[in-house]
């Protein structure tokens, strides 16, 4: 486990060494089945498959990176590097959301499995099941690294996390847990998820009235609620922006009374929350048709 956080040499030769990670997913599978999934080895197994996630879109080795970004040839002519993915514009971004990653492998083996459903589906289980925070933690943890990148290894992970393993009602339920650092990892997970403009429905039927019931009427506290506050602006803004039927359900959820005050917090401790505050009414705004609505 502490391996596992030594910096990108040290995740290499950790995906690269043959059985590891079957080994891990191998007895994590066994806890589940034999319901411990809060026993200390599951934990430090998912805190080592959270940590080999990570950057692995970047970090993929080149036969990898080829098989699953070949269907990027035609995306973008100026990018020759399979893998590497800088500022996009939106229209590129929209057409990798439309991607399909190739045909999930039946048998799925070594680095493989860190993107494969199987593995996403147990990290969706530890989540519901297990009462352990940082079990929970590193489970949402490698959710988040596998949706925060731009292509569509990240974006096809997101679809199957909401659409084919139902995973908003388990993330859901981690937004209402009183430990800070799951339930900012949480955010951030959705905060990732609503990226996909084809899941935004669906996110916001499902969590947006969560995500604004946690929203605090200001920002007192320590920084980790100022993060998690401004994830969770950032995260509406996504589900919003360009969705009136989501901002009135913003609207309809009470929401604009919390964002009006945490945009006027100027304190500089909690200028990111504010700042966030600020763009999602900015965007709110944007939406003409529900000016008479805001100014009620």
């Amino acid at each position: 486990r502490n391996m596992s956080s030594a910096g990108p040499e040290g995740r290499k030769k950790m995906r690269e060494c043959d059985g590891l990670i079957d080994s891990l997913v191998y007895y994590i599978q066994g806890a589940i089945a034999d319901h411990e999934p809060n026993d200390k080895a599951t934990e430090n197994c998912v805190c080592i498959l959270h940590n080999l996630s990570y950057q692995l879109e970047i970090e993929l080795p080149e036969s990898y990176a080829q098989t699953i970004y070949m269907q990027r040839r035609n995306i973008s002519n100026d990018d020759k590097t399979p893998g590497c993915f800088g500022t996009r514009s939106r229209k590129v971004k929209e057409k990798q959301q439309d991607t399909p990653l190739p045909e999930e492998k039946s048998n799925p083996r070594g680095v493989e499995l860190l993107w494969h459903s199987t593995l996403l589906r147990i990290y969706l289980s530890l989540i519901a099941k297990s009462t352990r925070n940082y079990t929970q933690e590193a489970s949402l943890g490698a959710l988040q690294n596998l949706t925060a990148g731009t292509g569509p290894m990240p974006f096809a992970v997101a679809r199957t996390v909401v659409q084919k393993a139902n995973g908003l009602p388990s993330i859901r339920t981690m937004l209402h847990v009183s430990h800070p650092t799951v339930k900012k990892t949480a955010v951030s997970l959705l905060r990732n998820l609503s990226r996909n403009t084809s899941l935004q429905n669906d996110i916001a039927r499902e969590v947006l009235p969560d995500l604004v019931s946690i929203l605090p009427d200001s920002v007192p506290g320590p920084d980790i609620v100022c993060e998690t506050t401004a994830s969770i602006c950032y995260t509406l803004y996504n589900l919003t922006q360009s969705n009136s039927h989501n901002a009135r359900l913003l609207l309809s959820a009470d929401g604009l009374p919390k964002i009006i005050a945490i945009s006027m917090n100027d304190s500089n401790m909690f200028s990111k929350a504010s700042r966030a505050a600020s763009v999602l009414l900015c965007s709110l705004w944007s939406h003409t048709d529900l000016h008479s609505a805001y100014k009620k």
